[in-house]
């Protein structure tokens, strides 16, 4: 491989893992260091941002969460003002949640795939 064909394979990588995927309210920015972004679509301040260490961290959050969850819900894991509601449109726009706003006002989002359940616990040994 030359070197000139090397450099443009590393630019790509570098544009396949710093990613910035934008929806209809929100954003979501995979970085170079495995952060992963929320913030409101279009919004430059830090007010409008929850970073997570890992796209993998916002999933176990969106897991921890009832079926049918509120900003009070996503409040109850630390996260706090505005940042809730923001977290919810983006669990209701990213294709990787299977999940729905249901409601505005208290703005509710519903999970519309199966629940998950905690594996069973293996059978006591007799």
């Amino acid at each position: 491989m030359s070197r000139a064909d090397a450099a443009k394979l590393q630019d790509n990588i570098g544009t396949a893992l710093t990613e910035k995927r934008e929806f209809f309210r929100t954003a979501g920015e995979y970085r170079e260091d495995g952060s992963y972004v929320v913030s409101r679509r279009g919004a430059e301040s830090a007010g409008n941002a929850k970073v997570f260490e890992s796209f993998e961290a916002l999933r176990r959050l969106y897991d921890r969460l009832p079926r049918e969850f509120t900003a009070e819900d996503v409040g109850r894991t630390g996260i706090t003002g505005s940042r809730r509601h923001m977290l919810i449109r983006h669990f209701g726009e990213h294709p990787a949640f299977d999940c729905q706003i249901t409601r505005r006002n208290p703005l509710t989002a519903e999970r519309v795939g199966p629940t998950q359940t905690p594996p069973e616990a293996p059978a006591a040994t007799r």
